[in-house]
């Protein structure tokens, strides 16, 4: 069974799944991060495909791609690493988040062949929209067992929110507001009533709640309205300032008091 799916039909609460960007800070750091998360025993991990305009991504995440880019760091070189790192990290689930112009450069089919073979449990694209992935992604997410997970915000409407549920596998990633990736202290009411919103719904996916998640209070929150959380700037922001990848991962974990 796909790794992605096997944690989600045993794990029903407080997961968390980081991500960070390929290539940073170093061309050759992405196996020793992927080993650091699984070591510390991180639920799933998400590798960011870094790209030169990632417009759903703030400040943080956006300087990591540009300088992953500028260290070398390419799709393919990427999916390498990730096989690298799945030769001695069996079970952890490992997605791939980017946009479309690099896959479509790679290929469509031969990117998800390629996933498939390094052992990628799921893919998110955020600018691909859901009539496009219903006509040309789908049936290669469904041959190759890899799910497209499509993203939610508070402008989805229910209807839409309900064909991603019927559509797609894996989980549903909510987007905890209408913004730019980036932390935050706290979700205010009108994030709080959306997760309610969403909650409400009856959806037969899991759901993981990101953008902007950074300490104990908004891992908490995330977990109390969804399967669990996502988080990525906080922990580009400790890669950036920590000696190695697992004091960067200590670091994070004690952030959102997660031990």
């Amino acid at each position: 069974m796909n790794r992605l799916k096997e944690l989600l039909n045993k794990k029903t609460e407080n997961l968390l799944s980081v991500y960070f960007t390929a290539g940073f800070p170093k061309l050759d750091s992405t196996v020793d991060v992927i080993n650091a998360l699984c070591a510390a025993g991180v639920d799933m991990i998400e590798v960011g495909i870094p790209f030169s305009d990632p417009m759903a991504d703030g400040k943080v995440i956006q300087q990591s791609s540009t300088v992953a880019l500028r260290n070398g760091m390419t799709l393919r070189l990427l999916l390498d690493q990730v096989e690298e790192a799945r030769k001695v990290n069996p079970n952890t689930p490992f997605i791939t988040m980017g946009y479309m112009n690099p896959i479509m450069q790679m290929g469509t089919e031969n990117f998800f062949k390629r996933a498939k073979d390094a052992g990628i449990d799921g893919v998110i694209i955020p600018d691909l929209p859901f009539d496009v992935y219903m006509k040309e992604y789908k049936e290669l997410s469904d041959r190759y067992d890899i799910p497209m997970i499509m993203l939610i915000t508070p402008e989805t409407s229910d209807e839409r929110i309900r064909l991603i549920d019927e559509h797609c596998e894996g989980f549903i990633y909510m987007v905890s507001a209408a913004s730019t990736t980036g932390a935050r202290d706290s979700f205010d009411e009108t994030q709080l009533n959306y997760f309610k919103r969403i909650d409400s719904l009856g959806l037969k996916h899991p759901r993981l709640i990101g953008f902007g998640i950074s300490n104990k209070t908004t891992y908490d929150e995330a977990c109390r309205y969804s399967r669990g959380a996502i988080i990525g700037s906080q922990f580009i922001k400790c890669l950036e300032s920590a000696a190695s990848p697992e004091s960067a991962v200590n670091q994070l974990l004690d952030k959102i008091g997660r031990f």
